[in-house]
Order: structure tokens, then sequence, then C-alpha cells
């Protein structure tokens, strides 16, 4: 089954967009903050990872590796604020990082993976 792993510690944005991935065929698990989707991840097979880039406190590229470490291949997206610097973006992006602007589209979210078109 095809799964997106949302990490976000806004209750109400995890659960509207995973009802709108569900409506676009796509499961989701919920993870609050960074380690609780760690975990997640250790005993869930998923397609995609969406993390909201406030919760990221080592540097992206530190990111990169933690989660290539624990789901190796899993194309992550990091969604930023709407006034987040063109600096920060880029240096995501840099990364590996697709970054999409808060709100964010279960459309958009299912362009940035292709495993789940």
């Amino acid at each position: 089954m095809v799964r997106v792993l949302v990490i976000d510690e806004d209750r109400a944005a995890i659960q509207e967009l995973g009802l709108a991935c569900l409506a676009e065929g796509v499961a989701v698990a919920m993870a609050e903050n960074v380690c609780e989707g760690v975990r997640v991840l250790l005993s869930t097979p998923v397609s995609l990872i969406a993390v909201d880039g406030a919760l990221l406190r080592l540097t992206p590229r530190e990111h990169a590796r933690l989660f290539e470490r624990v789901a190796p291949g899993v194309p992550v997206v990091v969604v930023v604020r709407p006034d987040t610097t063109l600096d920060a973006r880029a240096t995501f992006e840099l990364a590996g990082f697709r970054v999409l602007t808060r709100p964010v589209d279960a459309r958009d979210l299912v362009e940035k993976a292709p495993s789940l078109r």
C-alpha cells in the first residue's frame, strides 16, 4: 500500500492533509515530531515523508543523512511557511529535499513523489 508519513505538530493540518491524501488513494501515517517520525519509519514502510521544516533542528544535510539511514531511497518533502526565505528553501533543496509551501495540497504532495503517481 502507498503510504505517506506526515511529521507536523499541527494536528489540524495533519488531519486535513490526511483526509485529502485518503481521497487521492494514499494512506497516511502521522507523527508530531521527528523522533516520533523515526519510530514510525522503523516499523512502517512509507513511500514519501513530508516534514514541517520548522521541526528540523539539525542542519538539512544532517537530516537528509538521518532520513536516508532510517528510510533509504524514500523521498522527503519539507513543508515551509510562505515567508520562508529563498536561501532557506535552496538549502533544503541542495540537501536533497523537495520543498512545498504551506498549506500543502494532497495533489502537490503526490506529484513530488514519482512512486505515488
